[in-house]
């Protein structure tokens, strides 16, 4: 029952894995970045739509962005600057930029609706957004509750070799200009230095955390640069800088694409092929055909959509090494497709946004899909803890808890979620129950609170349920989740209707579309007359879980 119960420590010796990592070894993202631009400047960063941009144009570009941030609009250290763009050439050019000015970036997810993107912009603050212009619509609904003072819009196409005639048409009120314009003005300007510490922030990432409630994670330079380090440490062995050509369809908005396909691959000197709408599995099987990629990262949703798509065999896999699965459980029949299409076997990881995100990875010594999330990551100590708060001890189940430098400095303007986040003695608790083998493997067991991870993004069945209950004709519901072959789970959303409404399901879905981003609507729909409930009235989840 010793609380410092390690069992992974044996594994690292056997492995050679080291123990420990240093957060510490640059001063901030900026520093790696920087390096990454200097040491790789002919080799292209990024390809996106058929253009190439090298380490060196994305280097004069993202530093002509933050020269026109602090000498165009005064931008200073510590502003919110709102991000809310697919992974298209201007989200790399606009996170250094807004990090090189000292800024700190908040992702936003393009596909959010009105209610979404109201909520995260008034929360953060931001008073400027970089955003797609197919967002524009959406984000001119909304801009008013908001304190965005400037918005810049960009296209699949922005870069520094923009159409001349091409302008923002969309009015929102405030003054707007084009990325390029921005770009364009900050070219002549002398580049800026900003004194950055690993202590300060470098992004707020959104996520639900485990209330549900749409909370900021404060992510430091240093939280960033320790999960970078920890990923180096346990694949130094599978690394070859400047070789790499890595696939990202998973959205850079999203931590784990954000971490590990843009800032630990660049950092590496990789090729990077952007994918913008995976969804459009044809287009990305001709990316894929064209990449030859040697690493690949997806979430289950992606894994299965190619392996079952009938033009998979025409992808030549011979380059890939690596396989990465994470966001959610990667299924263990999509994991044996994978392997027999590719040769090579999904390794999957596991992590939150409030932990930059990786807690646990399959190190590069395992050989084959295992089912587990692998071994906490270098200087990471995790504790399985009973319902008592106490350590579960060996084998035992318990919720994970986690202390780590890539643990996140606390939640935006929410003292009494980060005194409910975290233990006495300092362990971030995840919500997740889990339990570790002899070696030291962890698997997630079950989630301790009723989210539901669909394609890789947390759902919060109580957000659902506000949607849905102040629609008229409804009279109470309850969302749970189901396993799902494609998604990993699927939203089932049971809907009780006032007496003498004429509700249906397509009527409830509609609504659905309407306040909630897609992957968040549930899949089924089904109108009862009554929910179980227990004495006291609690709705019983349990009940309607099992009668699927």
């Amino acid at each position: 029952m010793n609380p410092t119960f390690q069992p992974w420590q044996s594994t690292y010796r056997k492995h050679r894995i080291p123990a420990t990592i240093d957060p510490d070894a640059y001063p901030s993202v900026v520093a790696l970045m920087e390096q990454a631009m200097r040491h790789f400047a002919e080799r292209v960063a990024f390809r996106s739509e058929g253009r190439a941009m090298t380490y060196a144009s994305l280097d004069r570009q993202s530093a002509a962005f933050a020269a026109w941030l602090r000498e165009k609009i005064q931008v200073e250290k510590g502003a919110r600057i709102a991000v809310m763009l697919p992974n298209i050439l201007a989200f790399p050019i606009a996170t250094l930029g807004i990090m090189r000015a000292g800024a700190v970036q908040v992702n936003v997810n393009p596909m959010y609706t009105a209610r979404e993107l109201e909520h995260q912009l008034k929360d953060c603050g931001a008073e400027i957004i970089v955003a797609w212009n197919e967002s524009s619509a959406v984000l001119a609904s909304v801009i008013a509750g908001t304190k965005i003072k400037m918005v810049i819009l960009a296209d699949a196409h922005d870069s520094e070799y923009p159409a001349p005639t091409k302008r923002p048409e969309q009015q929102f009120g405030v003054p707007t200009l084009a990325f390029f314009q921005a770009l364009a003005a900050g070219a002549g300007l002398a580049r800026v230095t900003v004194p950055l510490t690993g202590d300060d922030p470098l992004f707020l990432q959104y996520t639900g955390g485990t209330s549900g409630v749409s909370k900021g994670a404060i992510l430091s330079h240093r939280n960033l640069l320790a999960n970078i380090e920890q990923f180096k440490a346990m694949y130094a062995a599978a690394l070859e800088a400047g070789e790499d050509r890595i696939v990202t369809a998973i959205p850079m908005y999203h931590i784990f694409a954000l971490m590990l396909n843009f800032l630990a691959y660049f950092s590496f000197g990789a090729e990077n092929w952007l994918i913008s709408n995976p969804r459009d599995v044809d287009k990305f099987i001709d990316v894929l055909k064209e990449a030859k990629a040697t690493v690949f990262v997806g979430v289950n949703t992606l894994y299965a959509s190619l392996v079952q798509h009938h033009r998979i065999g025409e992808v030549d896999f011979a380059a890939l090494r690596l396989s990465i699965g994470g966001g959610a459980a990667v299924l263990g029949a999509v994991a044996t497709q994978w392997q027999a299409v590719t040769g090579t076997f999904i390794r999957e990881g596991y992590g939150l946004t409030e932990t930059s995100p990786v807690v646990t990875f399959t190190p590069a010594s395992a050989t084959r899909f295992s089912g587990n999330t692998g071994l906490p990551m270098p200087g990471t100590d995790v504790r399985v803890l009973g319902d008592d708060g106490h350590f579960a001890g060996p084998g035992g189940i318990g919720e994970i808890c986690v202390k780590g430098p890539q643990v996140m400095c606390g939640y935006w303007q929410q003292p009494e979620a980060n005194a409910l986040a975290f233990t006495p003695d300092g362990y971030f608790k995840t919500g997740d129950i889990g339990v570790f083998n002899a070696d030291g493997f962890l698997s997630i067991v079950d989630r301790k609170k009723d989210m539901v991870i669909v394609s890789g993004f947390n759902v919060y069945p109580n957000e659902v349920e506000a949607v849905v209950s102040a629609m008229p004709g409804v009279a109470e519901c309850a969302c749970v989740g189901t396993p799902d072959a494609r998604t990993g789970e699927a939203l089932v959303l049971f809907v009780v209707g006032l007496a003498g409404s004429d509700l249906s399901e397509k009527a409830v879905t509609a609504h659905c579309r309407s306040l909630l981003t897609a992957y968040k609507v549930p899949k089924t729909i089904r109108i009862v007359d009554r929910l179980p409930k227990s004495s006291v009235g609690k709705i019983l989840r349990r009940a309607l879980t099992d009668s699927l």
